[in-house]
């Protein structure tokens, strides 16, 4: 008897194997067709956010309507996830600041000169869909950390916008909820280094706010902050980070510019770097001729602010004219009585 038995289930091994090839045949196209393999899914991100580097390299260029156009493909190419959306409201928050502050501000927190923007709706739509997407994918714990990093972020750049208007609490209320999601996305994966500009910004500001503004951060329950850690945990950003070193460096030149700081070399070298790296954005060089003259290399800076001007009079993008009208407003402060710029 256990002869013929495996006499008959040698005969069956083929017929077995072709049942078995086709089963497998079967549910590996039907994943293909529904792109539901954690292989494809884990692609697809992968080169979500390889495309989203190019758009992010255009943005610090100063080409903001470029880098829509590579966060729309994003969009289209992954509409559940929350990057694309996430990273068109941050360089819609580029536009609104090129547009409305002064650029010569050395304290980004408060330079807006008008209190709203014809593109605050747009703004405010891109971030409801950003944490709407990141929320869904939480629940679902679907890449947990990194969605509760896009869902910081977006937080983030809630807390930035009304930080440039002068809305301190507003600011802090945004601000208190990035600080949740960062620190979630990093406890979870702690090589999310994009989490610390967030975070780092956040401690700067609270603990460089004023004094009534803290009693209200006690009586609102909100964690303290350390500007020192602050700073530290910008530099890691530069150091690390995967889509906002960028940022991080303007950031940290910005701070290091203020008032609370007045480290004038370190912040000019920031923006030399910047220069450097993203050589067709004009604003780079504005900056660093900005930290000259206060460093007292006037002759140097005076150069680079008529250089400025003359490499954005008569353009039409948003960003050169913001920067020309900037450089030209800023350099004729200086020497009212030079007509060679008219």
């Amino acid at each position: 008897m256990p002869r013929n038995g495996h006499l008959n289930l040698r005969k069956r091994a083929p017929a077995i194997a072709a049942a078995l090839a086709l089963i497998i045949l079967i549910f590996t196209g039907q994943a293909a067709k529904s792109g539901a393999t954690p292989s494809s899914a884990a692609e697809r991100d992968s080169e979500d956010r390889e495309q989203s580097r190019r758009g992010v390299e255009l943005l610090m260029e100063g080409d903001t309507d470029g880098a829509i156009r590579i966060f729309r493909q994003v969009q289209q190419s992954d509409p559940q996830s929350a990057l694309g959306y996430l990273l068109e409201a941050q360089t819609i928050w580029w536009k609104i600041y090129y547009t409305t502050a002064d650029l010569l501000d050395p304290d980004v927190f408060d330079v807006a000169k008008q209190a709203s923007s014809p593109l605050d709706s747009h703004f405010s739509d891109l971030l409801v869909v950003a944490i709407a997407r990141s929320e869904a994918h939480i629940k679902a714990q679907e890449d947990v950390a990194r969605n509760n990093l896009y869902e910081g972020m977006a937080y983030a750049l809630e807390a930035r916008l009304a930080g440039l208007r002068g809305k301190d609490l507003p600011a802090v209320r945004s601000g208190k909820k990035m600080r949740t999601y960062l620190m979630a996305a990093l406890k979870l994966d702690p090589h999310l280094a994009d989490a610390y500009l967030g975070l780092g910004n956040y401690n700067y500001f609270i603990d460089t706010l004023p004094p009534a503004m803290k009693f209200l951060r006690v009586i609102g329950n909100v964690p303290a902050g350390d500007k020192d850690l602050g700073i530290r945990q910008i530099q890691q950003v530069i150091e690390n980070g995967d889509l906002l070193r960028g940022e991080a460096q303007f950031y940290l030149a910005k701070n290091y510019s203020g008032d609370g700081e007045k480290k004038f070399r370190k912040s000019l070298e920031l923006f030399q770097n910047l220069a450097r790296d993203y050589p067709h954005n004009p604003l780079w060089k504005l900056l660093s001729a900005e930290m000259q003259c206060r460093l007292g290399e006037t002759r140097d800076g005076d150069a680079h602010y008529r250089e400025v001007v003359q490499e954005t009079r008569g353009v039409v993008t948003e960003t050169e004219h913001a920067v020309y009208r900037a450089a030209h407003d800023g350099y004729v402060r200086r020497h009212p009585d030079d007509k060679t710029l008219e």
